[in-house]
């Protein structure tokens, strides 16, 4: 496939998941569109469906070769991770973390907030839960101190 139809398909995708249409975003990756690619924004397709809680369509990118782990935007975003701990998308946290999703990555190549961070400061006490069921350590905390926090 050569480039140009492959940035395109992209853009397609990038469109998909921001509406939430499970259905395109399927047909446009059995096409080859990149689950990677980031739109004109920078914003990547897998922090787009984590923010907006589409569990279902972060399973879809994750299956195809969206990394878990890949900072979306240009410093104006975050991890996926972090996405769905701010706004408290606890399934979407759940399928990021069971893809290989760092608990502690912090955002801004790692001088930012924290998944914790996020999901403490919402308050979404399920979606801390989960981030210390994963390994998470609270903001300040190191993994040795973390077995003394409680929620």
């Amino acid at each position: 496939m050569n480039h140009r139809r492959r940035k395109k398909l992209s853009q397609h995708l990038s469109t998909a998941v921001l509406l939430g249409d499970t259905t395109r975003v399927t047909a446009l990756l059995r096409a080859g569109a990149d689950p990677e690619r980031a739109d004109r924004d920078g914003t990547t397709p897998l922090y787009q469906a984590s923010v907006n809680g589409a569990v279902g369509i972060a399973r879809l990118l994750l299956a195809a070769g969206a990394r878990p782990d890949t900072e979306s935007g240009d410093g104006s975003e975050g991890t996926p991770l972090c996405g769905a701990a701010c706004w408290g998308h606890t399934a979407t946290a759940r399928e990021l973390l069971a893809h290989g999703a760092d608990p502690d990555l912090r955002e801004d190549h790692g001088t930012g907030r924290s998944p914790m961070d996020w999901a403490i400061d919402g308050p979404h006490p399920e979606t801390v839960a989960v981030l210390l069921a994963a390994g998470a350590t609270p903001h300040g905390e190191t993994r040795q101190d973390s077995r003394l926090f409680s929620w």
